[in-house]
């Protein structure tokens, strides 16, 4: 499981476009967003440099 702070993602469209960064690493990746605490948990297989690195290019740096 890997866990996320996202300080930038304030709303539903950050929501929606935080989603597809990650759905675009890994289309499996199971996603847990806690919108309130800019919290995203995201279960893969896949490296968290990877979700990291996508994230910070959609806009979204992990703090």
């Amino acid at each position: 499981m890997i866990e996320l702070t996202l300080p930038d993602m304030t709303c539903g469209h950050c929501v929606k476009t935080v989603t597809q960064a990650v759905q675009q690493v890994d289309a499996a990746a199971q996603l847990t967003i806690d919108l309130p605490s800019h919290r995203v948990s995201i279960q893969s297989a896949r490296p968290a440099e990877d979700f990291k690195a996508a994230l910070a290019e959609e806009g979204y740096p992990p703090a």
